[in-house]
């Protein structure tokens, strides 16, 4: 999970939407059912005789998992269908997240893994771009629509960029209109068509720098960091412990958050276990974050 300004890993047992909410609800252990968790039931089509039952008029707050199960097993929730508890359980993570204040003016940037798709949501233009490299025409033909449609899409890509430079909320309409005529385009290639279509309906993710302008259009800053935890992870062969991986995890996001923040790692280390120099202490880091923010 990462931005401009900061890099942190964590390392979890699955790739799983649970887990990803339980780590953008920080250090909290608590689950709410509240408007927030209703929404969230609502988006992702929760059961709705049994939503109806779980609803009151006031936020319920269970302080960790325990009551938080209790309470839907009082309910009549089966709490061994997996499938059916994992999405309560989510949305009273995201209730959580939301009753602490968090999340309130974020926007998740991903490359569509299903994990990651919570809350104000927008796709990678890159890893849009890279379904259209995916397809494998059989014709000339085919293949020169596709060239077409790519190039199409680099420059509608390279428009944004622009706009993000110098964002102007007149200009969006047009930019909205730009994108339908490409993504409604049909070729007579199937495969291209079917992608076009399917691409089109995520067009308020795919535009979400229109309202954004500050998020960035792609996923590789992410990418990158990733890349220096991979690196270690080959030369290291893994870690031994829970608590190796702890200190992997956090080790490597501070050195790549200060790296972000233009502050040496190496003096910061220095300066948090008391060797460092008296005369030029290093702030706080998420001090520094906020004051970029």
């Amino acid at each position: 999970i990462g931005g401009a300004d900061f890099t942190v890993f964590r390392t979890t047992k699955s790739k799983s939407r649970l887990n990803f909410l339980s780590l953008l609800r920080g250090g909290y252990q608590d689950y709410v059912l509240g408007d927030a968790a209703f929404d969230y039931l609502k988006e992702r089509r929760g059961n709705p005789p049994e939503v109806h039952g779980l609803r009151t008029f006031e936020p319920q707050h269970f302080c960790n998992q325990v009551p938080f199960m209790a309470h839907l097993a009082d309910k009549g929730v089966d709490i061994l269908n997996r499938q059916e508890i994992a999405t309560l359980a989510e949305a009273g993570l995201w209730g959580s997240i939301r009753h602490h204040g968090l999340m309130a003016n974020t926007v998740i940037v991903s490359d569509d893994a299903g994990q990651f798709r919570v809350g104000n949501h927008a796709l990678c233009w890159v890893h849009t771009e890279r379904l259209l490299q995916k397809l494998m025409p059989t014709t000339a033909k085919e293949e020169r629509l596709v060239t077409m449609v790519r190039d199409l899409v680099w420059r509608f890509y390279k428009a944004l960029k622009a706009y993000q430079q110098c964002p102007s909320p007149q200009s969006a309409p047009a930019f909205r209109r730009r994108f339908d005529r490409i993504f409604t385009l049909r070729t007579g290639y199937e495969a291209l068509d079917t992608l076009l279509e399917r691409l089109h309906r995520r067009k308020n993710e795919l535009l979400k720098v229109l309202e954004y302008p500050g998020i960035p259009l792609h996923t590789n800053a992410s990418e990158n960091a990733l890349r220096t935890f991979v690196t270690k992870r080959k030369i290291s062969g893994g870690t031994m412990s829970q608590d190796g991986r702890v200190a992997r995890d956090v080790m490597l996001g501070l050195m790549k958050t200060c790296q972000k923040l233009g502050l040496s790692f190496y003096h910061y280390l220095g300066d948090r276990l008391g060797i460092g120099s008296e005369d030029h202490p290093i702030p706080s880091l998420p001090a520094t974050i906020l004051a970029r923010a």
